[in-house]
């Protein structure tokens, strides 16, 4: 263990859970400090759970990021909720965040969901600079009905940098005494390979709209790494011909701006140069076949 011969040091889960875009992933990269996990305005941007691991005085915070929770539509939005699901049933405490601007509904969806895994929560009442303080208040006092199911609310803004500390030790409080449980100089505990992919995958939701985002994928074919330079040969792979040529682009526009924006990505993250070789294919309704979404590492049950 890591903890250095410390007895008095707590470690633990954390599932960070809400609908699509509310505000998961910008705030994990603002409590550790660094752009780990995908961000992207458009909904149903992350697919996988994601280890982010932030140290907060003597306690080890092992966050997980999490699919948005929505309705299963297809082979691998079912894949993303079950992803969802799993993190919130193994962790040991959950955090809620709901945009102020939403209706209580959202949060009367998910306390139906988590009731018969029993794991205590928190709500993160995100987006805060986006309101007036009235309404702010307002939305305090519509949660009270509910305060007996939760163990604290918290106002939450990362523009305004407001509730971070708070946020923190209120998790630590939740978390068991334990030695920490991976090495404190880590991030995370994704490889870079899938951190690359996730990065490549975001400068697709960036450059390109409609359904191409969610109709395509990422695979990483090598990796060579080295001091100064990481050299990454991907594919991006799409369910259509038309979706190709939207990519690709007039004269292999689309794919430069991919590329130069998925390597600018990647470069803030390693803090070194990257020569990104990226392709498309296309893999007729990889996202709707059972055995495609295993090949892309999504296990459906």
């Amino acid at each position: 263990m890591f903890n250095e011969g410390r007895e008095d040091t707590k470690a633990g889960f954390v599932a960070v859970v809400g609908r699509p875009n509310a505000g998961k992933s910008t705030l994990l990269n603002h409590l550790v400090g660094e752009k780990l996990a995908m961000v992207s305005k458009k909904a149903q941007a992350t697919r996988k759970r994601m280890n982010i691991i932030v140290m907060h005085k003597n306690t080890q915070i092992i966050f997980v990021d999490t699919p948005g929770i929505h309705e299963k539509e297809r082979l691998l939005n079912q894949f993303m909720l079950d992803e969802a699901l799993k993190a919130m049933g193994d962790s040991d405490l959950i955090l809620f965040l709901a945009p102020v601007t939403d209706k209580i509904k959202e949060y009367e969806k998910f306390l139906a969901l988590t009731e018969a895994k029993g794991v205590k929560h928190i709500i993160v009442l995100t987006k805060i600079d986006h309101a007036k303080q009235g309404d702010i208040l307002k939305k305090l006092a519509e949660y009270q009905k509910y305060q007996d199911r939760f163990e604290a609310i918290i106002p939450f803004s990362v523009n305004k940098k407001v509730g971070k500390e708070q946020l923190l030790d209120e998790i630590a409080k939740h978390l068991p005494d334990s030695p920490w449980l991976f090495d404190p100089e880590i991030l995370t505990t994704d490889n870079i390979r899938d951190i690359y992919k996730e990065l490549i995958r975001e400068a697709i939701f960036e450059n390109m709209s409609d359904e191409i985002p969610y109709e395509s994928d990422v695979l990483i074919e090598k990796i060579y790494e080295e001091d100064h330079i990481d050299h990454v040969y991907a594919t991006i792979v799409v369910e259509k011909e038309t979706q190709k040529g939207m990519i690709v682009g007039q004269k292999g526009s689309g794919i430069k701006r991919i590329g130069k924006s998925a390597r600018e990505l990647m470069e803030k993250f390693a803090g070194k140069k990257i020569f990104l070789d990226l392709h498309v294919s296309v893999k007729k309704g990889w996202s709707k076949n059972k055995d495609t979404l295993e090949e892309f590492g999504y296990i459906v049950q």
